[in-house]
């Protein structure tokens, strides 16, 4: 069973401060009416922005250890999730969004600077176009799938890269159908919001074996 708003809402509470909260709800009816210019995320999704969006993404920061300094990398970050919502929820964290779609940069950009996320930097191309750096954690939620998406970013890894992808139903499989290195290097954790869903965690750099 999938959490209630108003236990998904307090799930954030305990991970985020007050400062954190109040830019949650100041982005959610931002993002409503973004939603009806351009289609960010499901009309229906909106009803649970907390549970399906918003704490979805928070439940990440469970899973980076105490010592990641290292930028935290959000691929494909599309309406901000997971990478807005952890940049509101940890300001002392450098986020950096990549988003190739124009006018969802341009969208990003925009509550970025209203919500004062000086910590969020967003990359406004496709992610082979971006330039190699180290990421001390990387996300992607509906990007593409696991093999595809350790291809392409791979180069931003290192040994102790934190990876962390919300991947629903499809989480075990898509890692059954990995080499056994990958296979080593992740693991199935089930999602905090959504009884169904499976987050994939691993640490390490994929193409080193």
């Amino acid at each position: 069973m999938s959490m209630t708003e108003a236990e998904a809402r307090t799930f954030c509470a305990e991970r985020c401060d007050a400062e954190a909260m109040e830019r949650f709800d100041a982005f959610i009816p931002m993002l409503a009416a973004e939603n009806e210019r351009q289609n960010l995320v499901s009309k229906k999704s909106l009803d649970r922005v907390w549970c399906r969006h918003i704490a979805d993404s928070v439940q990440l920061c469970d899973y980076v250890p105490r010592e990641t300094s290292a930028p935290w990398f959000d691929l494909g970050t599309g309406a901000g999730f997971p990478g807005l919502a952890i940049a509101i929820a940890r300001p002392e964290w450098p986020v950096v969004l990549v988003e190739s779609r124009a006018r969802r940069v341009e969208w990003l950009s925009h509550v970025s600077h209203k919500l004062d996320l000086d910590n969020c930097h967003i990359e406004g191309s496709r992610l082979e176009h971006v330039e190699t750096r180290k990421a001390g954690v990387i996300t992607a939620r509906a990007f593409a799938p696991l093999g595809k998406l350790l291809d392409l970013s791979a180069r931003f890894s290192t040994r102790s890269t934190t990876w962390l992808l919300p991947k629903g139903r499809s989480a075990v499989n898509e890692l059954a159908e990995q080499p056994k290195a990958i296979r080593q290097m992740f693991h199935v954790e089930q999602s905090a919001t959504d009884a169904d869903a499976a987050i994939l965690v691993g640490r390490g750099r994929p193409d080193i074996r």
